[in-house]
């Protein structure tokens, strides 16, 4: 919300600053870019959220991770290492919804007062944003396969559509993704179902073939290492809660009256995710063995999604109908998903670009850097190495997710080292905190070795239990060591007004900035160094010069 006031009488050093400052408040009020999403926006009912939200796990990627990991596996150990992914990431992905909705912070916000501080959280944002695109990039390669196979598309030039028909949907904010995800969702839920509905009907004897398949590598029975092999591809996909959270923090205020639909809304679209992504995973892995046994060929197209689609299209209707509607449906899957994955990666990118050169370039610029990126990938071929990419990168996304959940539920629930309320601005926090940075990179390190056969070859299938185990236990260890002295800077930040309402919700009360002369709410705010007035989160960001930052309170 603007302030009618005019902007404060400023010295000439502090023109350049203002301006800046001025103009980065004025392009991230739509969808608060880089600070806390205030009451005032977050008009939406606890349910349009929650759909928002799932509507950005309408993504293909999960077929074609079933079916490589059950094609390798066998059907058993796909399973098995499905449920064992989900349990985790279902586990570590309820401290950070609840979080983010309670609070209306994105993770990366969440983040910095849990363990990493000001500048450490920057490694975790360069984490998410490499998420980001890889999945970008898997998304496309898949619409781009559908693409060739129905409209005669090249490959290549398939990438380049799947890339640039995304960026005008992504500049406009939350408003125009939850309008995108809601109405589109139906038909997209239709389109997925039917496939399956119809094999379990017409041909039963498919879900016995199913549960019967033995992979390429598996004799059938169950193994715990081919489990586990199959559970760190899956956990890849442990940073979506990111994606989630993206929209959980436009939640409204929890209150008696809401409480009990705000719960469902947050548990459901946050950690509950990954029920309906393993179902797509298993779901994936069916058509694919459906293909294997019933289609010329299908062993060499049961990992792509379009042909898993159109495969049993072809037996329900018409060719050209079948064909039509495969297109459709992962057409429309990556305009659900990649809209998501543009935009929070832009969110990950300007945070970090802000924080460490404390100048705001624009989101728009980084949306057109993060697909431009997931063009590359796509260009090099990365579907063929999906397994491995996915494997290699579960390791760090898990060390990031687990460390967090692990900080907030054990150290500040726990042994109530790490603030309860979660800090992000500047000069509240120290630059960098051991606990979480250090937990990061040990968990990561680790088991990435271990991924690649560093620690030999017995434990090289176990690099996720490493990388989770390390993360949950590691925080508390060094915060117990530190002491927790390394979380706040600062416990006050300048302002008598109550940060809370009677609820515990966030305060609405609205307080002006005296440098880009905007009015935030309450949470957003500090007080300025000068003793002049107040300042919100992302002038102090943008202060070159220290200012407005707060001193360190001994």
């Amino acid at each position: 919300m603007a302030s009618n006031q005019a902007p404060p009488v400023v010295g000439p050093a502090d023109h350049v600053e203002a301006a800046a400052t001025l103009r980065a408040s004025k392009e991230t009020l739509e969808d608060y870019t880089l600070r806390f999403a205030p009451r005032s926006y977050r008009r939406w009912a606890p349910g349009v959220v929650a759909t928002s939200a799932l509507g950005g796990i309408a993504y293909l990627a999960d077929f074609a991770i079933g079916a490589n990991i059950g094609i390798a596996h066998g059907t058993t150990n796909a399973l098995l290492g499905i449920l064992i992914a989900a349990v985790v990431i279902f586990v570590t992905g309820v401290p950070l919804a609840v979080y983010a909705a309670r609070f209306n912070l994105d993770l990366d916000l969440i983040t910095r007062g849990s363990g990493f501080g000001y500048y450490g959280s920057v490694l975790t944002n360069i984490i998410f944003a490499t998420f980001t695109f890889i999945f970008f990039a898997l998304e496309g390669s898949i619409m781009a396969q559908g693409l060739r196979l129905g409209l005669g598309i090249p490959l290549w030039l398939g990438y380049l559509v799947s890339s640039l028909m995304v960026i005008p949907l992504v500049i406009y904010g939350m408003k125009a993704l939850s309008q995108l995800q809601i109405w589109t969702t139906p038909a997209w839920l239709l389109l997925m179902s039917a496939p399956l509905v119809y094999l379990v009907a017409a041909h039963p004897e498919s879900v016995s073939s199913f549960f019967a398949y033995a992979g390429e590598k598996g004799d059938g029975h169950a193994s715990f290492a081919a489990a586990m092999l199959a559970a760190g591809v899956c956990l890849s996909l442990i940073a979506q809660i990111a994606e989630q959270i993206d929209y959980l923090r436009f939640m409204p205020p929890k209150t008696p009256a809401t409480a009990r639909r705000w719960w469902t809304a947050v548990l459901v679209a946050g950690p509950g995710w990954v029920v309906f992504g393993a179902l797509k995973q298993a779901i994936g892995l069916f058509l694919a063995v459906y293909l294997i046994g019933h289609v010329a060929g299908g062993a060499g197209i049961a990992n792509e999604p379009i042909h898993q689609f159109l495969g049993v299209y072809d037996q329900m209707m018409p060719g050209w109908v079948a064909m039509a509607l495969s297109v459709v449906l992962v057409v429309l899957s990556q305009i659900k998903i990649n809209v998501t994955n543009a935009y929070s990666g832009s969110l990950a990118w300007t945070n970090s670009y802000t924080r460490v050169t404390k100048s705001y370039p624009g989101r728009l610029v980084f949306v057109l850097f993060n697909v431009g990126v997931a063009l590359v990938l796509m260009e090099a071929n990365m579907f063929d190495f999906l397994n491995n990419i996915l494997g290699f990168y579960a390791n760090m996304g898990i060390a990031w997710i687990v460390t967090v959940a692990s900080d907030i539920t054990i150290n500040k629930y726990l042994f109530k080292l790490s603030p309860m309320v979660p800090e992000f601005r500047r000069g509240m926090l120290y630059d960098v905190n051991p606990v979480g940075l250090c937990s990061v990179l040990i968990a990561g390190g680790v088991s990435i070795a271990a991924f690649f056969g560093g620690l030999g070859a017995t434990l090289q299938p176990y690099s996720p239990v490493i990388a989770v185990a390390l993360a949950a236990v590691l925080p508390p260890v060094l915060a117990v060591a530190t002491k927790g002295r390394y979380y706040l800077r600062r416990s006050s930040d300048g302002i008598e007004i109550d940060p809370f309402d009677e609820h515990g919700n966030p305060s609405a009360a609205e307080i002006d900035c005296l440098v880009c002369a905007d009015t935030f709410e309450r949470p957003d705010m500090t007080a300025s160094a000068t003793g002049a007035g107040h300042v919100c989160s992302l002038c102090l960001s943008t202060d070159r010069t220290g200012t407005h930052v707060l001193p360190a309170q001994r």
